[in-house]
């Protein structure tokens, strides 16, 4: 996976600690991140149906089984990336794939910057003094590799759309 900036030896252990610190509750620090994506961008709430069902409002969907089902997943695609962090290649084609979903439920690539900024926030509240600048940094590095190879999931859309 091109990332552009490469990991290095030492972002990837800061990656792994902190990690190791929040993955234990993953619902409850996924509650962290997704309310704040909510506050960042109250829109997002639209994207997210179940049985053609609306939410009214960013808690009753936190608070549905189905989205704290989405949640476990979010978490575990992060889980995957930092597991992976030797060889973030392997999961090119699972992170094309999802792309490839978000962008078929109307997420627009733009939208996560704001999850970038959300997954940074649910880190740095859950770490305290221990988000320091480079582990923000590695973070950053990491999430943007995995975005950039969820981009390359997305079609060509025609202009106007």
């Amino acid at each position: 996976m091109e990332s552009g900036m490469p990991l290095s030896g030492r972002e990837r252990a800061l990656i792994r600690e902190s990690w190791q610190r929040v993955s234990g509750s993953p619902v409850q620090h996924g509650l962290v991140l997704f309310t704040r994506l909510f506050d960042l961008d109250p829109d997002l709430l639209l994207l997210f149906q179940y049985n053609c069902k609306q939410f009214a409002s960013p808690q009753e969907c936190l608070s549905a089984p189905e989205f704290l089902d989405h949640i476990r997943k979010v978490m575990l695609v992060i889980d995957a990336a930092v597991s992976h962090l030797e060889n973030l290649s392997c999961l090119e084609e699972y992170l094309h794939n999802l792309g490839k979903k978000h962008q078929a439920v109307g997420v627009k690539v733009e939208s996560f910057s704001t999850v970038g900024e959300s997954l940074l926030y649910m880190l740095e509240k859950c770490l305290g003094t221990a988000f320091s600048p480079d582990v923000r940094e590695a973070w950053s590095k990491l999430y943007g590799a995995v975005v950039k190879a969820m981009e390359h999931g997305w079609e060509a859309l025609p202009e106007g759309d």
